[in-house]
């Protein structure tokens, strides 16, 4: 992921989440913490997580916590869809593929 402008390119906070979370790959995670760095409000995780929580159709299982935790209680849910893309669970937490451990 690439870094908003300071000035977000004139949307709001929600449209910069929403429209990174659209552009991960499947097979892609992201944390909280790394959507919402770069959509220029470091430090607003949880704000990332009610803006999944509240949206239609945006892939929210992509994005995980930064020790990569899966949404609690949609564990089995959220681990079946990750797992459909090839990704490792493990206790309850995302492998990621480029590091090779949890989160």
């Amino acid at each position: 992921m690439s870094t908003v402008p300071a000035d977000g390119g004139g949307r709001t906070f929600a449209e910069r989440v929403c429209s990174m979370v659209e552009r991960l790959a499947e097979g892609e995670v992201a944390t909280y913490g790394e959507i919402a760095a770069e959509a220029g409000r470091a430090g607003a995780a949880r704000a990332v997580g009610r803006i999944l929580a509240n949206s239609d159709g945006l892939p929210w299982w992509r994005v995980v916590t930064r020790d990569g935790r899966l949404v609690p209680g949609q564990e089995e849910e959220h681990a079946l869809r990750l797992a459909r893309e090839g990704l490792a669970i493990r206790h309850n937490r995302v492998v990621r593929a480029r590091e090779g451990t949890p989160g």
